[in-house]
């Protein structure tokens, strides 16, 4: 049963329905569940299904093709000697089949793609002069090397350019499908429990997977990141190696991020990880934002200025607390549970996942159908004393609004003291002034329980809580 994901299913059948031969590109991060998606869409039942094989060289990913092509009704063939015959084969297959479209499946392309192979080249061959000719073939391509697939396939300036029709970026589950997903294996955890689950993991559906019934959330986590045979105790190397050729770099970004909570330029990432000034810096950039694991915000009122911020949960986790685990305590979140150290943490998480939930804030902002922009903003000391300012998230609205939003997590109903009220007014005093922003500003904030009508609640204008961030 899937989860979600109507919009890609509803492509998929699209597709296939489509009375042209149609190129569709799945992709998305390690454990997403592009593999699932594709084949439940399609009941299992493909003309030819094929995946490549991690790390193996080319004689070896020839004989898995031959083996696939057997599978799927081919006979007996021999190890093609090169892609091009590869291919040459997977045409006569398609020409003997008789399905009215013929669905054509090749999940983790990367893979195939060895050194000095050609593969590409031949795959190009294959759907300019054969699949696109036709009528009744879809093409699936799926894989987890996204930089691979943007480059080599969506940005191909080459025989591929153009030529994809459906491209599916199959992200992590918000709330709402977690949400779904445990109850639909039955397991039973508050919406508290949940938004715990959701700051370690993500909404990587295959993480999920792994969570045990009758475990407290401590438990789980120990279990699955901090024993030693941890099931995701080492996916943090696994996942950037499996995503992104020559990783070092792209983890280097994500490092320098998780250690800079506010967020960092680009001229400033360039600096203090040694990057080169050029269009490849500018490239991981992109693909660290395809991937899910960062998102450039722009600067409001400053067209050519964003901030990076690192908005994937469990490489923040992972930076915060299993890398610095030196002493290999295998219990280390349920003796750290009530620590300073989750308590610095969590916030930053609370932050990052609200961020990846603006469609929900809108939502209770009643704000759905309103053109919005969101940015950061910041502003440093001024020359007559006023002290600083930071905006982690404003939402620019059509209807004459901005919403300044303040992201505060607690377990029970949040007490807005003093020094909350003086720092968002500064704050919003400070953007108008320094921005000329003629529109009202509304002070928001966003808490896990609510705002308890107490201490300074009325100098609140919008207060949003985890209930509305769990909505579809």
């Amino acid at each position: 049963m899937i989860i979600g994901r109507d919009k890609e299913q509803r492509e998929l059948h699209e597709a296939y329905e489509s009375e042209y031969s149609e190129f569709a590109v799945v992709y998305g991060r390690r454990r997403v569940g592009k593999t699932f998606l594709v084949r439940e869409t399609f009941n299992y039942t493909f003309t030819f299904e094929h995946s490549g094989v991690a790390k193996g060289n080319m004689r070896v990913q020839l004989r898995a093709f031959r083996d696939s092509l057997a599978d799927a009704g081919m006979g007996k063939v021999k190890v093609p000697e090169d892609w091009m015959e590869a291919f040459s084969l997977l045409r006569q297959l398609i020409r003997q089949s008789k399905e009215r479209k013929k669905v054509v499946f090749i999940d983790e392309i990367p893979w195939m793609d060895t050194p000095r192979s050609n593969f590409v080249s031949a795959i190009e061959y294959f759907w300019n002069n054969f699949a696109s000719a036709r009528k009744d073939v879809l093409l699936i391509i799926c894989g987890s090397a996204t930089s691979w697939i943007i480059n080599k396939v969506l940005k191909n300036h080459g025989g591929l350019h153009n030529r994809v029709t459906y491209r599916l970026p199959v992200m992590p589950f918000t709330l709402y499908e977690c949400e779904q997903y445990m109850k639909s294996r039955k397991i039973q955890a508050s919406h508290y429990d949940l938004l715990e689950y959701y700051m370690v993991f993500g909404g990587v559906p295959f993480y999920w997977s792994l969570l045990t019934r009758g475990q407290s959330v401590a438990q789980n986590v120990d279990r699955l990141i901090f024993a030693e045979d941890g099931k995701l105790r080492y996916e943090f190397n696994e996942l950037y190696d499996s995503l992104f050729h020559n990783p070092e770099k792209y983890v280097r970004i994500v490092m320098e991020l998780g250690e800079n909570g506010s967020g960092m330029t680009r001229d400033e990432l360039v600096k203090q990880c040694g990057l080169e000034e050029n269009g490849r810096t500018s490239r991981m950039l992109e693909d660290l934002e395809e991937c899910g694991f960062i998102r450039k915000i722009p600067t409001y009122g400053l067209k050519n200025q964003a901030t990076f911020r690192l908005i994937d949960n469990y490489t923040l986790f992972y930076l915060k607390f299993v890398k610095h685990n030196t002493a290999n305590d295998e219990q280390f979140w349920t003796h750290n549970y009530l620590s300073s150290l989750r308590s610095a943490w969590v916030g930053l998480a609370f932050e990052r996942l609200c961020f990846l939930h603006i469609r929900q804030i809108k939502m209770a902002l009643g704000i759905s159908g309103v053109v919005t922009n969101v940015f950061a903003w910041r502003v440093g000391p001024s020359a007559d004393g006023k002290k600083g300012a930071q905006i982690d998230m404003l939402i620019d609205r059509a209807d004459n609004l901005v919403n300044i939003c303040e992201m505060k997590f607690s377990h029970n109903e949040y007490t807005v003291t003093k020094d909350d009220a003086d720092s968002l007014h500064h704050k919003a005093e400070r953007f108008v002034t320094e921005t000329g922003c003629r529109k009202s500003v509304n002070l928001t904030m966003v808490t896990v329980s609510g705002i308890a009508h107490a201490g300074y609640w009325s100098e609140i204008h919008n207060s949003i809580t985890s209930e509305d961030l769990f909505k579809t």
